[in-house]
């Protein structure tokens, strides 16, 4: 019997081709650990990002919450707000508004 089969009659390449092969599967097999940390290091930073915008998306949610409740109080007392006064404010609880939602889209994501 050759040295390129064994005892069931199959044959096995010549050694050359599979060390060859070997390397080609350690070589891979390195990419992928490293593709597999990358992967993991992202993740991690995703999910840092999602902790931080929750984050923001509560205190703006608070803020948002307070300023409605402003907003209550000052219709009550409007008559004694000049028209300029409501339009600066009106502007402001817009902006406020805008960046909620703004926030709100970002975790939507």
């Amino acid at each position: 019997m050759s040295d390129d089969t064994n005892s069931a009659g199959r044959s096995f390449p010549p050694t050359g081709d599979a060390e060859l092969r070997v390397r080609r599967i350690q070589d891979k097999l390195q990419q992928l650990l490293r593709q597999r940390d990358l992967l993991q290091k992202e993740n991690g930073r995703l999910r840092e990002d999602i902790r931080s915008l929750q984050e923001d998306l509560l205190d703006r949610t608070t803020k948002l919450e307070l300023l409605q409740q402003q907003v209550e109080i000052l219709k009550a007392t409007q008559a004694a707000m000049s028209e300029d006064e409501k339009r600066a404010l009106e502007k402001r609880l817009g902006q406020y508004i805008r960046e909620i939602d703004r926030c709100i889209a970002m975790l939507g994501e």
